[in-house]
């Protein structure tokens, strides 16, 4: 069974990385920060990793405290699939409670068969209105997380994105707000996109979105080619 921090414990941990990021002025040390009291504040946690993502869905910088976490997300960012990229791009926190017997994101979950990787979870990091990122962790035990581990992930998540938000802020402010804004049409898209194939298909919302994944990777184009393609009415073959 998982055990959580108890509120006052998790209290002190984000006024302990709100000093330590208040101090940071590169994105790069402070996602470092991040992912560390992540892994620290969620017994059983193996790794812990903060990615910040561009508005095509690939890497612009990441932390993580382990090589495990490193490996694990970059066959996310190479495959294009993932429950980072799920939670990022849905906006929603992403539990996973035995990677063996999940059937999302299969080429992703083959490539990290033989690391030790059982349990994840991860949750988007929203600033204001704003997703700039997403924040997972990874344990070596399957059912070492469950839906309590998501609201605690959540309540971590939503102090530092606002945290890392004002970092990325006064590291270069015209380049993010320039970025954020893109972000926002993009996610305006694929979300759009996937209510018509849930409407057209009768699928769930995680269930369109791993079906636009899918179609983005089969056809070497991106998420919001692919979702732009939907709302046109010539979408990709299969959809």
């Amino acid at each position: 069974m998982p055990q959580h921090l108890p509120l006052d414990e998790l209290s002190s941990v984000i006024a302990r990385i709100q000093g330590l990021l208040l101090t940071e002025e590169k994105v790069a040390s402070a996602v470092s920060l991040l992912a560390q009291a992540a892994k620290e504040s969620v017994p059983g946690t193996i790794g812990a990793g903060v990615s910040l993502l561009d508005s095509r869905g690939r890497r612009t910088s990441s932390g993580y405290t382990d090589g495990v976490v490193e490996q694990a997300d970059a066959a996310q960012y190479r495959l294009g699939e993932g429950p980072c990229l799920a939670a990022w791009a849905a906006e929603t926190p992403v539990l996973i409670q035995d990677l063996h017997d999940d059937p999302r994101w299969p080429l992703w979950r083959d490539s990290v068969r033989e690391l030790p990787i059982r349990s994840v979870v991860s949750t988007p990091l929203i600033a204001g209105k704003e997703s700039i990122g997403a924040i997972k962790l990874y344990a070596a035990e399957p059912l070492a997380y469950d839906a309590a581990s998501v609201r605690l992930l959540q309540l971590f998540a939503a102090p530092a994105a606002t945290l890392l938000s004002h970092v990325q802020g006064s590291e270069a402010p015209h380049k993010m707000t320039e970025g954020l804004q893109i972000s926002l049409h993009s996610r305006d898209t694929i979300n759009r996109a996937c209510g018509v194939l849930m409407e057209r298909l009768g699928l769930t919302h995680q269930a369109a979105l791993q079906l636009l994944m899918n179609q983005a990777r089969q056809g070497r184009t991106t998420l919001l080619d692919i979702s732009e393609s939907v709302l046109a009415g010539t979408p990709a073959s299969g959809i």
